[in-house]
């Protein structure tokens, strides 16, 4: 008895029994996983307590609607009540109940509140009911051009590896907006980026941008120092700026091979610590006082955390560098409203000050870039990231500890080329808990992360109906997937896409559920298809046309080898090296299986014309198929190859395509390897020349109006 009532409320919390895996049978979840689960889901939902008492009543405390679609509550009992619905928009509608209360088919898209007051006693406040009501849009936000047919193309790049002759050693703000007034007038229409949450100013190393600290703030670290004011105006700054050491660590940054995040971090915080007391000496009337100030106000008390979290954290890594996050700091530190949090705060109010200074700086100087790419007319511009989830010891879980659960880490199932499957690390949301929230921490983070932007790629986008949970000290095996609300999320997706004209695109590679892809589609969220992967049963690579336009098509991800990287098999000559393929037959597999995509790859080629004449006919193709180099030569991808690809991606049916920069400058080691922290210098490595001379050079220059005058014949 006791274990059919833990497997209902298992089942009734969202958590699955079984799942097809990635060899398409159904496998079985062990009953000690599901209940490890609901124990870390909440304290407050103990093992022994009835399903039924999962909900305090027959009425949610949030409903979400389509606008214009007929809805119906129903009620628990039978008495009458009076309902009045107070729009976002200062409208009221009401009318009368029983039984059941339909809803008004010409409710505004919006956050409206429902009340129900029973007639009999109307004057009863407990026997009133408040409910969130969210109406939303059938559909996300597309840009004009997209709804006119036209084919847009744009650069994804990482912002940290770029190179330029004014950046302290990493990408920055000052980088992206030049690099959005080169790519404007070649035809490009965004800068896709990697996620620019923040991540830790006391712990710069610790550089992954899909384990950030925080989803609602940036990382300070992309801030152009010489493009602040006060750091020009300041003796004292422009002292330091031009001191032989100083300059003498600026190169030796900028020629780094890896982006050394210390040393670059322990300047800009210099440069911006010296810069701060002129800031400081503005008066109360000035401009950007009365800017920084709107900033801090409208930022709230979510902002202020993130500030006292930084402040707090620099103090305490300084004095030992075992306190890595907020779950090994002293103990009285640990909770953000503890007296000792206050009385730090009390007592450092400058330092406080200092850390929302640099988020205001960080979060202008992308607005400004995003400013830029509008005066220059192009339809999205800015395309953003958003990481599926945060790490387990920074300010977001610190400041919001009631909605992650802290006992469990989301990751994979087993699959073909990860057996054990992946474990990221990242404390999975409560679906519960953000239900009982009214969504409000989802609906933050989407507002948060499209601001200064026309497009947000939602990393793992099926986390929006299901995430794998792996108990706390489990491997990644032992998991197991936990429901999302996935109709109400879409919906208020949709509803904060429209509100901020912000296309949505969603990263659905991996194991993709058939639940889950009907409703994307039908909800406006782009598909994210890499060409790599674009293959029919026959192994085929599929043509141009074939590829869905609601999507955007890519050849290579961050988490991908490069073009030359794949045709050299460079990626798994790498993991072989650093020791991911322990299984010697599997890895032979993987260099026979490489060897016949680069085979079908020309063979698509030629089939449809992207092969230059001199390599199209059939026996030169069939010779040069035989001459494919063993995986283990040194044998360099040609320049007539890279180009033929991009010429074959860039007609594709896709209303979106995304090129990186890496793949035009022929460069072959990755940027990152899934599954390696140590192994591997994942998120240091630099592009190999300056953004000046990339976009001075005549090859990339007629690669990259060659793809323009490709997407233009495909609209």
């Amino acid at each position: 008895m006791e274990n059919k009532r833990l497997n209902d409320l298992a089942t009734e919390a969202g958590i699955a029994s079984e799942y097809i895996n990635a060899y398409g049978k159904p496998q079985a979840i062990p009953v000690e996983i599901r209940y490890r689960i609901l124990e870390a889901m909440s304290t407050d939902i103990p093992v022994e307590r009835p399903v039924s008492h999962l909900h305090a009543s027959s009425l949610p405390n949030v409903k979400v609607v389509i606008q214009g679609q007929r809805v119906t509550l129903p009620l628990a009992d039978t008495n009458h009540y009076q309902w009045q619905i107070y729009t976002e928009q200062g409208k009221i509608f009401h009318g009368h109940c029983q039984l059941q209360l339909t809803l008004p088919t010409e409710l505004p898209q919006g956050y409206h509140t429902l009340q129900l007051i029973p007639e009999e006693h109307p004057e009863t406040h407990s026997r009133q009911h408040s409910i969130q009501l969210i109406v939303a849009p059938e559909r996300c936000y597309e840009p004009e051009a997209i709804t006119r047919g036209e084919k847009l193309w744009g650069a994804c790049v990482q912002l940290y590896t770029l190179r330029s002759e004014n950046n302290w050693g990493i990408g920055d703000f000052g980088d992206l907006k030049y690099m959005l007034q080169e790519l404007t007038p070649r035809g490009g229409s965004f800068i896709g980026l990697n996620p620019l949450h923040a991540i830790y100013p006391a712990m710069p190393e610790n550089a992954s941008p899909y384990s950030p600290s925080s989803r609602h703030w940036l990382n300070i670290i992309y801030i152009a120092v010489n493009q602040v004011e006060d750091f020009n105006y300041s003796d004292e700054a422009q002292k330091w700026w031009h001191s032989a050491e100083t300059q003498s660590k600026l190169q030796q940054v900028r020629q780094a091979e890896w982006v050394d995040y210390t040393t670059v971090m322990t300047l800009k915080m210099a440069a911006l610590r010296l810069a701060y007391p002129q800031f400081k000496f503005r008066s109360d009337n000035d401009p950007q006082q009365i800017a920084f100030r709107q900033f801090v106000t409208k930022g709230g008390k979510n902002l202020y955390s993130q500030a006292a979290y930084d402040a707090l954290h620099h103090k305490l890594y300084e004095e030992n560098n075992v306190y890595w996050g907020w779950p090994v700091w002293p103990e009285e530190y640990r909770e953000p409203e503890s007296d000792a949090v206050k009385v730090f705060c009390y007592s450092h109010p400058q330092e406080i000050e200092f850390f929302l200074w640099l988020q205001w700086l960080a979060d202008t100087q992308l607005a400004e870039c995003f400013t830029v790419s509008q005066t220059n007319h192009m339809p999205i511009g800015i395309y953003r990231d958003l990481a599926v989830g945060v790490a387990p010891g920074g300010s977001e879980t610190w400041c919001n500890r009631s909605i992650y659960c802290t006992k469990a880490s989301v990751g994979a199932p087993p699959d073909i080329l990860g057996p054990l499957g992946q474990n990221w690390g990242l404390p999975p949301m409560n679906p519960h808990v953000l239900k009982a929230q009214a969504y409000q921490p989802f609906i933050e983070l989407l507002r948060s992360n499209m601001r200064h932007c026309g497009a947000l790629r939602i990393d793992h986008v099926m986390s929006l109906l299901r995430l794998w949970w792996i108990p706390q000290g489990e491997t990644a095996d032992k998991g197991v997937y936990v429901h999302y609300p996935v109709d109400d999320l879409l919906a208020i997706l949709a509803l904060e896409s429209q509100r901020n004209r912000c296309l949505v695109i969603g990263e659905d590679l991996g194991i993709v559920p058939e639940a889950i892809v009907d409703k994307l589609r039908d909800r406006g969220v782009y598909s994210y298809k890499v060409f790599y992967f674009e293959r029919n049963d026959k192994g085929e690579y599929r043509s141009p046309d074939e590829y869905p336009t609601q999507a955007m098509a890519t050849i290579t991800t961050h988490d991908l080898p490069t073009l030359r990287g794949f045709w050299q098999s460079g990626d798994l000559t790498l993991g072989e090296t650093i020791g991911l393929y322990p299984d010697k037959a599997l890895l032979a597999d993987l260099y026979s299986e490489r060897k016949r995509c680069k085979q079908e790859l020309l063979a698509s080629l030629n089939r449809h014309g992207y092969l230059p004449e001199e390599l199209s006919t059939v026996n030169t193709l069939s010779s040069l198929q035989k001459s494919i180099p063993s995986v283990q030569t040194e044998h360099p991808m040609s320049t007539t190859i890279n180009q033929s690809i991009h010429h074959y991606i860039a007609h594709s049916a896709c209303a979106l395509l995304g090129l990186q920069p890496e793949d035009w400058l022929d460069m072959e080691r990755p940027v990152n390897i899934p599954g390696t922290t140590e192994e591997y210098p994942n998120w240091r490595r630099k592009l190999t020349i300056t953004l000046e001379t990339m976009f001075a050079d005549v090859h990339i220059n007629h690669l990259l109006q060659t793809i323009e005058a490709c997407r233009k014949q495909s609209s």
